[in-house]
């Protein structure tokens, strides 16, 4: 099948021609690529498809549409909104009609879920999930968010999980108001790379790594993922996000998750457990891309 997968994120759109064979069992082959920044609907979706009608003058057509979009969203299919950002703080998105624009100006069906839950099904398919009936994919870059896999399937319920609203302890000595502007100091509030240039009033990628936003972001990150372990019971979390995959941030994530979890949970006490109980993506920037072509395989054969 030929797909056109995309990756709808809050700072750029990924968006890939893909060739994948009908039963999955092999990665995407990249036919074409392409990022856009994520700017306003009109000009970054024209933008998206422009690629896409260009590429398929090369190789052709797709079968299908496969879009991992940023949230929240309207994943049932049977809502009037289906296929559309809801409730977003990011300007000017509340109410885009994603699905709905490429299906239009593709011509071809489409399969739609959040961007997390399609890198989780990225990587339960060619990645560091395979195998796995249980885990979780979780993103820290410009928002945080999480693709919860539960008993061999995506978990859809009242909406999607929003791992990145839960409320945590604060550290003592942070004083930092959080900048969500729902809850303020939720997860999201007070560990996105948003929240860390905020708090420090400078671009994370300045800060080396020896800063203390550092140490502050593993607590944080760390906090997160016992709760995630307490009530979920995964068997793997994968950290990606241009945050979350920063050098150094997941070796640090696992020596203070060891003293979130206090010893309670057994299979946890050793380090070599953590090591693989926390990594980071086997996919790495592709999950996403690869993740939206692998629903768009999935609804196809549905």
């Amino acid at each position: 099948m030929t797909i056109a997968a995309i990756e709808a994120g809050g700072t750029k759109f990924v968006a890939g021609l893909l060739r994948i064979d009908g039963s999955g069992s092999a990665p995407p082959i990249v036919l074409a690529r392409c990022e856009i920044p994520t700017t306003v609907p009109r000009e970054t979706l024209a933008a998206v498809s422009s690629f896409f009608l260009k590429s398929a003058a090369e190789h052709g057509s797709p079968d299908s549409i496969g879009i991992g979009c940023f949230g929240p969203v309207d994943i049932k299919h049977a809502s009037p909104t289906w296929g559309r950002i809801t409730s977003t703080p990011k300007p000017g998105w509340k109410g885009a009609d994603i699905a709905g624009y490429f299906q239009n100006a593709l011509s071809a069906p489409v399969a739609f879920d959040t961007d997390v839950n399609a890198a989780a099904y990225g990587e339960y398919l060619w990645g560091g999930a395979r195998g796995l009936r249980d885990f979780i994919y979780l993103t820290i870059g410009t928002g945080i968010g999480g693709g919860v896999f539960s008993n061999g399937s995506l978990v859809h319920g009242l909406s999607h999980p929003e791992l990145g609203h839960l409320k945590l302890a604060r550290e003592a000595n942070d004083d930092y108001p959080g900048r969500c502007p729902y809850h303020h100091d939720c997860f999201e509030g007070l560990a996105s790379g948003p929240a860390i240039a905020d708090r420090w009033a400078t671009n994370p990628k300045e800060l080396g790594n020896d800063h203390p936003a550092w140490e502050l972001e593993a607590r944080y990150v760390a906090r997160a993922i016992a709760a995630y372990s307490f009530v979920l019971s995964p068997e793997r979390i994968l950290i990606g996000g241009g945050i979350g995959m920063r050098p150094g941030l997941v070796e640090r994530v696992r020596v203070l998750l060891v003293e979130e979890l206090a010893g309670y949970l057994l299979p946890l006490t050793d380090s070599g457990k953590i090591t693989h109980f926390v990594d980071r993506p086997a996919l790495g920037s592709d999950a996403g891309l690869f993740g939206a072509g692998g629903i768009a395989l999935r609804f196809s054969a549905e």
